[in-house]
């Protein structure tokens, strides 16, 4: 069974919604990543997105394609990044990591390779945000030969034929953009987000994450009534991009907003 469906598995039979943050691997520094991962988790996280930081985030608003500039500025590519993964699997081996980002790393890396290295370091997953299935196939073909979980999008436009072709291709869980627009806007509107929500069960049993928009307890809380899992990613870049230069008020600020949705989310 892989880390992402025990994951969900354990949280179910206590009636709990996964809490997933996302970071930019190397943001601000090579240094920060993995002490962060486990600080994060000690914090409520159940899961965590690694951001496989790249030139063209187009999917990404101001905040992430800021931290993707910060850990460029350091050199980080695909391979560091799995890397620091390997590193963080020193101490954790059962909290998942996803890995999410662009194809052109990957593709550059080539399909079998990252799969492979992505495996034996210890990844569960991979999100591509710019890949539709139709074009997956010999990346889905590589990822499932190493038991990793190729994890797509979902948007508030995608019709019926297009939900259905993404979970028919989609493990580990399926992650709804829960609004129009890049990372980090604004305007969530949560019985919209349950609606849809509701729609895309019908052609999954996968677990539902949302994402975009979940910017402190209040609306994690909302969301996770509906959800099996709440991301949040631009309320932590944020914080993080406050406290550059100073790690340990960059993690007490971090691990307090988990903290803070952790407690609402359960509540």
């Amino acid at each position: 069974m892989s880390r992402i469906k025990a994951c969900f598995d354990r949280l179910k039979q206590h009636d709990r919604t996964a809490l997933i943050p996302y970071i930019m691997a190397g943001d601000p520094g090579p240094a920060v990543t993995v002490p962060l991962m486990h600080a994060m988790v000690e914090a409520g996280a159940n899961l965590i997105e690694l951001g496989v930081p790249f030139s063209d985030p187009m999917a990404d608003g101001p905040v992430i394609q800021a931290a993707s500039e910060r850990a460029l500025e350091h050199h980080i590519g695909i391979r560091t990044v799995i890397d620091m993964v390997r590193s963080f699997r020193e101490r954790d081996s059962e909290t998942p990591v996803i890995l999410m980002g662009y194809l052109n790393p990957v593709e550059v890396m080539g399909y079998a390779d990252f799969a492979s290295t992505a495996a034996e370091a210890g990844v569960d997953g991979i999100l591509t945000v710019d890949i539709p299935p139709e074009e997956s196939h010999d990346l889905i073909l590589a990822l499932r030969n190493q038991q990793l979980d190729p994890i797509y999008l979902i948007a508030p436009t995608s019709t019926e034929d297009r939900i259905q072709s993404i979970c028919a291709n989609a493990s580990g869980f399926v992650y709804y953009v829960s609004l129009k627009g890049v990372t980090g806007a604004a305007n969530l509107q949560v019985q919209s987000v349950e609606d849809k929500i509701n729609e895309i069960r019908a052609y999954t049993d996968l677990p539902l994450g949302v994402g975009f928009g979940i910017s402190d307890a209040e609306r994690a809380a909302q969301v996770s009534q509906c959800a099996d899992a709440v991301v949040v990613g631009s309320a932590i870049i944020k914080r993080m991009a406050a406290n550059i230069g100073d790690q340990a008020s960059m993690t007490k600020e971090v691990t307090a907003l988990l903290r803070s949705m952790r407690e609402a989310m359960d509540a």
